[in-house]
């Protein structure tokens, strides 16, 4: 059986229905990173783009016999596109996807444009609204600045009150982590907002360009691994807590046997894809942090199917598993859980992606810290802080 025969279908649809942002994030793959692909790719994604895309993932659905899958609507700032033109979008989606199959729309929003008549139009559509903000406004303003160089943390807030104002679109807060913030309050404040989901990122990093950390002089000391052991004790710290914390819980559930919910760890292939604004095929976007031209297959929602994109040379990766690893990944007792580490933080020019994730140690440190925790205090403890790990 060939690695194309045996690999998994794409299931969840990224599209970037906006290519500009109106906050300017010093960490964003997007705007501020080695690719700068953006400005050659249309401001919004058009409609007939959006009618070829939910064609090919009907294609691909009927294909592999998937009774439902997930569209992302993902930027830059997807609420650029504007309320009309998003309208037609979603309605050209979903109108291009046979009936037989499911589509769930999830969105993606720095929340400072959420408004009613937004709401009113997710209500319509079923769209799950996701929020990233970083913290306590300190904190979110550490590197999520508007444009004009001013705070964005009360705007986005204000987006999320208005959005809890319809719990059943609320999909989470997405935050990325900052060794300069405290990662306990951090978590109490973003739990205040009651969201049914914290989703942590690590900074996009690679071995040319390592993470900052505060002491760059000793990389033995697991930083990031330590920030993230302190979200997980305040986590479990207060019985009251319903929200899952998206990483913890996929440690969880994987040190279980369990499948994770993530393609940051674990060894289960990847099932996203992305779709540019110009409709180009991509299967990470995130790996435009790596180098100039890292995620670009040179496919297209006109021209290919989305079975092309899986059988792409840069994809099959995915197929892989342990196999496309570091020798020293693939002979660790962690590697179910940890996967070795996000495939962009793996990368060095010397060596491609065959290298321990620039948070190895950090990774390490924080699977045992849980793991540990579990042994020691057993699944009920897990378990009064969040629902069952996903399946």
């Amino acid at each position: 059986m060939t690695p194309f025969e045996d690999s998994a279908p794409f299931r969840t649809f990224i599209l970037k229905v906006a290519n500009r942002c109106n906050i300017d994030c010093d960490y964003c793959y997007v705007f501020n990173s080695t690719d700068q692909a953006w400005r050659h790719l249309p401001v919004r994604m058009s409609v007939d783009v959006a009618l070829a895309a939910g064609r090919r993932i009907g294609e691909h659905a009927a294909a592999h016999g998937l009774p439902s899958v997930h569209v992302v609507l993902h930027g830059g700032e997807p609420l650029l596109a504007g309320p009309r033109h998003m309208d037609d979008l979603l309605g050209a989606v979903r109108g291009a996807v046979p009936p037989g199959t499911d589509v769930h729309f999830e969105l993606q929003t720095n929340g400072t444009l959420l408004t009613k008549a937004w709401l009113d139009l997710f209500e319509r559509y079923g769209v799950a609204v996701g929020v990233s903000l970083d913290g306590p406004p300190v904190a979110n303003d550490l590197h999520r600045l508007t444009q004009a160089g001013r705070s964005s943390a009360a705007s986005a807030v204000r987006g999320i009150e208005l959005l809890r104002s319809r719990p059943h679109l609320f999909a989470g807060l997405l935050a990325v982590v900052d060794l300069a913030n405290d990662p306990a309050e951090v978590h109490d404040y973003l739990a205040s907002f009651e969201p049914p989901v914290i989703d942590f990122g690590l900074p996009h990093a690679t071995h040319d360009d390592p993470p900052h950390r505060d002491d760059p002089d000793n990389l033995d000391v697991p930083e990031y691994g330590l920030w993230m052991t302190r979200v997980y004790d305040a986590w479990l710290a207060r019985p009251e807590y319903r929200h899952s914390v998206r990483m913890l819980e996929d440690i969880v559930a994987l040190s279980s046997g369990v499948h994770g919910a993530v393609e940051t760890l674990g060894l289960t292939p990847p099932t996203s894809v992305v779709i540019e604004s110009d409709g180009t095929i991509e299967g990470v976007d995130t790996l435009r942090s790596v180098e100039e031209g890292a995620s670009w297959l040179g496919l297209d929602v006109f021209a290919h199917t989305f079975d092309e994109a899986l059988r792409h040379p840069k994809l099959l990766h995915r197929q892989y598993g342990r196999a496309a690893l570091a020798e020293k990944c693939q002979s660790c007792p962690l590697v179910e859980v940890c996967g070795g580490g996000y495939l962009p933080h793996r990368f060095s020019t010397a060596r491609g992606y065959r290298n321990p994730s620039v948070y190895c140690a950090d990774l390490e440190y924080l699977i045992r810290h849980v793991q540990d925790s579990l042994r020691q205090h057993g699944w009920n403890a897990y378990a009064s802080a969040a629902p069952p790990p996903p399946a």
